[in-house]
């Protein structure tokens, strides 16, 4: 049986159908938005999954191309690996549910939300986690707390929800905001300098308009929910937590208070297995259940240090960020490169400028067909000191590129600006704390070291959270560190510049923050960012002047649209010629904006000269150099441009009278010519005698 509720958001139809599909998930509905379907199914194993530490969940984000008419492309013709926007559209659903999930729920669940079909004026990625929530709601998991999402533009100074494309294209924000009724839970936000004051208006807009979608999956569920099953939740064995923390409490404490993070781990370390060493034998079959409380000792310890104590793990005052470094040029023949250091964390960003035909070309379902700027990011092993296999990206390397590249997107100049593809590479040396913030450190420093005129520099910081367990009291701390991150309940990540915000991504593991943590974070974030860019600046105040000398250089030029297939010539003929005479790349587009890049200047010069005598307008009245191509007896025919001939009649070949061709010219010679006229079936006629006698009256004057 079909149940289906209905609302409006921002003008447009919210509707979720369930009972129609998947009959035999736990829960599948069918969510639309307008023409914005997204199909949802949610299940659970039915007892806790033993041996781990951890909620498994997963949450996967499913687009399929038939959901905006495409076919796709390759030999396969079916999709394969998620894109990266899905990758981080399934990021976003996941960190937005999973700290409303009852705490030590271990069984396995699954959220699959599949786009199945997209009207561009309502994204599917904002849809996803509402319908994420309502399909939890619904079914018998034991996930009670609706959460809710909506995109938040602003036009004209005019907050907007979920704007439609028109509306994204002209807005100079765009954010999401997730949040429960009572609470923000999730932050994601790129803008154009957005001044700290707006934003934080923006995100008390975005937690309104998420109530209005709150109630109605309060609705849907008290209709259609099922009954939600009693769960099984992990708890430590109370007779091994009194025996561990009498064992080990006063060791864990003096641990944490170490200052150095080495000797405190060190220590830490020594710790475990002395714990491990004493109660082998009598809890042999529970090491987790120790390692559970070691943890949560840890925990306890390093939040009474910062609320009771006000102390920080390496001894900081609450709004002091560590010691900076900046270095440029560090690498002999790479286009630009940063190096960002701050206390541990360490990133070297790596800037590869590129023809425009070199622009990642995106085969997707979202609107952008391709981009011309990209950032990517790498976390080895190393950067936290420990052995494991070098693989491909994954979910987190991708988000913290894509939250870097977002960071830094406004301030990247226009094509017709600096004609070039853009990619930075982001390599994690070390890492303690917030390496996505550093990477936008290093890139700054890579962009301006290869030239790039950027609009300005850009820095970024994570602010972090630290509550008691009643929720009572609570500290916003800047410039996160590891253990600060590890033990504590928020990564608020601000990036911008002096003038105003260009990213934001908010993560917690409580079930939401206040709007009090909100306004102290971003405001604590300025006053850091503002100091990281003033060391920015002590290393580098302004782009090079110009490229590397390994970078290819481009020039633009316009050229009529009408002459285009000239220059690129039946199947390709012309265009290939110039690319293997002068060793160039050239891309041209449908407006006759023609890019040449090479690393050979005068191999863009050569094919610049080239490319202009082939689009180039013969006009009455000039006066040409031209090569004689073919004598006749009634005159010699010249050509003044490329693939462009005139004849000059013999009559008109010198001042005095002519009796032969030859006796003028001989094919080869190249000779001045005067265009006299243009017929109306485009034939040229030249003359040399009015040339000659116009260059005449020029030396006389």
């Amino acid at each position: 049986m079909s149940n289906v509720l209905t609302t409006e958001i921002a003008g447009r139809e919210l509707k979720v159908e369930f009972g129609k599909v998947g009959m035999l998930s736990n829960a599948a509905t069918f969510t639309s938005y307008g023409d914005t379907v997204i199909l949802t199914n949610v299940n659970a194993s039915p007892q806790p999954k033993e041996g781990i530490d951890f909620f498994p969940l997963s949450v996967e984000y499913e687009e399929r191309l038939y959901a905006v008419g495409k076919i796709p492309g390759g030999f396969i013709k079916r999709e394969g690996r998620p894109s990266e926007k899905a990758i981080l559209n399934g990021r976003a659903v996941d960190r937005t549910i999973r700290p409303l999930f009852p705490k030590g729920y271990r069984n396995d669940v699954q959220v699959v939300t599949t786009v199945v079909s997209v009207e561009k004026d309502n994204l599917p990625e904002i849809l996803a986690i509402n319908a994420a929530s309502l399909a939890l709601c619904l079914s018998s998991i034991p996930y009670t707390i609706p959460v809710a999402a909506v995109q938040v533009g602003l036009i004209d100074g005019k907050f907007i929800t979920n704007p439609d494309t028109e509306g994204r294209e002209k807005s100079i924000l765009h954010l999401t905001v997730c949040a429960t009724k009572e609470k923000v839970m999730m932050i994601e936000a790129g803008g154009r300098e957005i001044p700290e004051d707006t934003m934080i208006d923006a995100i008390k807009y975005g937690f309104d308009e998420c109530k209005k979608i709150i109630s109605f999956q309060e609705d849907a569920m008290a209709k259609f929910g099922k009954k939600k099953d009693e769960p099984v939740l992990y708890t430590v064995d109370s007779e091994i937590e009194k025996d561990v923390k009498e064992f080990a409490y006063d060791m864990v404490k003096e641990a944490m208070y170490i200052t150095d993070k080495d000797e405190r781990n060190a220590a830490v370390d020594v710790v475990y297995e002395k714990v491990n060493e004493a109660f082998k034998e009598k809890y042999a079959e529970k090491s987790g259940d120790i390692k559970e409380v070691l943890y949560n000792m840890q925990k306890k310890v390093v939040r009474h240090m910062l609320l009771k104590d006000k102390r920080r793990p390496d001894g900081r005052a609450f709004d002091e960020v560590r010691k900076i470094g900046c270095e440029v040029g560090i690498l002999p023949r790479t286009h630009g490169t940063g190096l960002f250091t701050r206390g541990l964390t360490q990133v070297m960003t790596v800037a590869t400028l590129g023809s425009i035909s070199e622009i990642q070309i995106l085969d997707g379902i979202d609107e952008a067909q391709s981009k011309r700027y990209m950032h990517h990011y790498n976390f080895p092993g190393y950067s936290v000191g420990e052995v494991k296999p070098l693989r491909g990206p994954g979910r987190r390397e991708i988000g913290h590129g894509a939250l870097a590249e977002r960071a830094l997107e406004p301030l990247i100049p226009s094509e017709e600006e600096f004609p070039y593809t853009i990619r930075l590479v982001s390599e994690v040396l070390s890492s303690n704390g917030s390496t996505s913030q550093a990477s936008v450190c290093g890139s700054t420093l890579a962009l301006l070291d290869a030239g790039v005129p950027i609009k300005r520099p850009a820095a970024g910081i994570a602010m972090g959270l630290i509550t008691s367990e009643d929720l009572t009291e609570e500290a916003v701390i800047t410039d996160i560190q590891g253990i600060e991150d590890f033990f504590g309940d928020m990564d608020f990540k601000v990036a911008g510049t002096t003038e105003g915000i260009t990213s934001i991504q908010v993560d917690t593991k409580l079930q939401g923050f206040s709007f009090n943590v909100v306004e102290n974070a971003i405001k604590d974030a300025r006053k850091a960012r503002v100091m990281i860019i003033d060391k920015i600046n002590e290393c580098m105040v302004s782009p090079r002047e110009d490229v590397s000398l390994y970078a290819p250089k481009t020039q633009i030029m316009s050229i009529n649209p009408d002459k285009i297939r000239d220059v690129i010539g039946a199947g390709g003929k012309v265009i290939n010629k110039i690319i293997q005479d002068t060793g160039v790349k050239i891309d041209i587009k449908e407006d006759g904006t023609v890019f040449v890049s090479s690393t050979d200047h005068n191999g863009v010069n050569q094919a610049i000269k080239i490319i202009e005598g082939l689009t180039k307008e013969v006009k009455s009245g000039e006066v040409y150099l031209g090569k004689v191509t073919k004598i006749t007896t009634f005159g010699a025919f010249v050509e003044i441009l490329p693939s462009k001939e005139g004849l000059v009649h013999i009559s008109k070949l010198a001042k005095e009278r002519v009796n032969k061709v030859e006796d003028v010219v001989s094919i080869g010679d190249e000779i001045l010519v005067k265009v006299t006229e243009i017929d109306n079936q485009g034939r040229i006629n030249l003359s040399r005698k009015d040339a000659l006698l116009e260059q005449e009256n020029k030396e006389e004057k």
